[in-house]
């Protein structure tokens, strides 16, 4: 496969994830946003507005992306939202204390279209409120828009807007960052990195090293610290290994 196929797969590799949107309106700039730059895939996860890719609201904001609207699947949850897929990145104004790595729209895009195996995800959160912080705990990194910092708030569809274009330059073969050389084998997915955190919560409470009466910010800390490493299947296998060794091992109650 050569450089501009790898890159170009993107268009079809790329999800956008709206979670518990509010207006009809917004779904659908945010599905003209996408087929503007080329992108179609499109999950709703527990929308709050009723009929959200057939009210007439949002039919009118795609003006002409109606396509993408019949297309996107409603969900219940994030974790269904990202299935098959195994790069998320959440999408906030907000810096959160136990965020994962913050990068911008640009190094998302370039990571993304640079490697063929990723199957990443972006996900968007209320209009007002935006995502919750497990969601951005959960994520592999926290996308953070530059914008003017004393008037930052971004429209839902103009964030999309800004993503989708960035994502569309990088897939176009217009990259301007070099994230390194080297083997890499399968980028993990956000279940089976979910299901590693339990595995080894679980482990950790069976040796004392965790109270589960009260946890602290010990898997909070954890979680940030695997998602700066950008954890591989074999890796998390390995991780979940070793949890299960703990557990064998472990004093039974």
């Amino acid at each position: 496969m050569n450089p501009t196929e790898i890159n170009t797969s993107l268009f079809k590799r790329l999800r956008f994830v709206l979670v518990e949107t509010s207006r009809a309106g917004n779904v659908g700039s945010v599905a003209r946003a996408m087929k503007t730059m080329g992108f179609s895939d499109l999950v709703l996860v527990a929308p709050r507005c009723a009929d959200p890719l057939t009210d007439a609201e949002a039919v009118a904001f795609a003006s002409g992306a109606g396509d993408v609207l019949t297309k996107a699947r409603i969900v219940g949850s994030v974790q269904e939202a990202l299935e098959g897929c195994n790069f998320a990145a959440a999408v906030s104004a907000r810096l959160r204390e136990f965020s994962p790595p913050v990068w911008t729209p640009r190094a998302f895009a370039s990571h993304a279209a640079g490697q063929a195996e990723l199957r990443p995800a972006l996900i968007l959160g209320n209009e007002r409120v935006g995502l919750p912080n497990e969601i951005v705990e959960g994520c592999n990194v926290l996308i953070n828009i530059p914008s003017n910092p004393d008037y930052s708030s971004l429209n839902l569809s103009q964030a999309a807007q800004v993503l989708a274009y960035e994502a569309r330059l990088a897939a176009s073969g217009d990259t301007v960052e070099d994230r390194g050389v080297g083997f890499h084998g399968d980028a993990a997915s956000v279940t089976q990195i979910d299901g590693m955190y339990a595995h080894l919560e679980e482990a950790l409470v069976a040796i004392g090293f965790l109270n589960a009466n009260n946890p602290k910010k010990l898997m909070p800390r954890l979680k940030r610290l695997f998602s700066r490493t950008g954890l591989e299947t074999e890796e998390v296998n390995i991780l979940r290994g070793i949890a299960r060794a703990i557990l064998e091992r472990a004093p039974k109650a």
